[in-house]
């Protein structure tokens, strides 16, 4: 959010001070999934530099890491599968990356879930079912270099005739001559 919310900030002062220029981003906030927390501590979001990666799903992780990760997510003593993300943290953060992940309503998850386990089971497979195509490509790109290199250089040359375009339209609202 806070990455959309400074580009918003500098595409609208050039334009206000240069002209119509560049795109205003608007932020577009999922339904569910927009706040991943970390499945050992469910009040805090889910990064990189937690203090432990137990709590982590990394897109490269082996199917069973992520397995036993949901396995041991953090839930209450209670039973009750509810969507309550100031009472049941743990169990709501499930139910968000399972929404996500599946395209499913919470409310509708709800209903189908009396027990911590099957949650937490079935939410842990349907991120495997997400990221593995992910960590299948990378695994087959890396054991490719030639591919790989062929590849970066294909998108680099498409992202630099997107962005001389645009480049263009700011040097000339600016009023900079191009280069000779």
């Amino acid at each position: 959010r806070q990455h959309i919310e400074i580009t918003r900030d500098i595409a609208m002062r050039f334009n206000g001070r240069f002209g119509k220029t560049f795109v205003v981003p608007k932020i577009i906030t999922p339904r569910a999934g927009a706040k991943v927390t970390d499945l050992q501590e469910p009040t805090a979001k889910m990064s990189k530099s937690a203090a432990s990666d137990s709590g982590i799903v990394y897109l490269l992780d082996e199917p069973s890491a992520i397995v036993k990760k949901f396995k041991r997510a953090v839930t209450d003593s209670d039973s009750e599968v509810k969507y309550d993300i100031a009472n049941k943290p743990g169990v709501s953060n499930l139910l968000d990356i399972l929404s996500a992940s599946t395209g499913k309503p919470v409310d509708e998850l709800v209903s189908q879930y009396s027990q911590y386990g099957a949650l937490k089971s079935d939410t842990g497979d349907a991120v495997i079912a997400v990221v593995e195509p992910i960590r299948t490509r990378f695994q087959e790109l890396m054991q490719d270099k030639g591919e790989l290199a062929r590849l970066l250089s294909i998108g680099n040359e498409r992202a630099r005739n997107v962005a001389a375009v645009t480049l263009q339209r700011a040097h000339n609202a600016i009023g900079l001559l191009p280069r000779i």
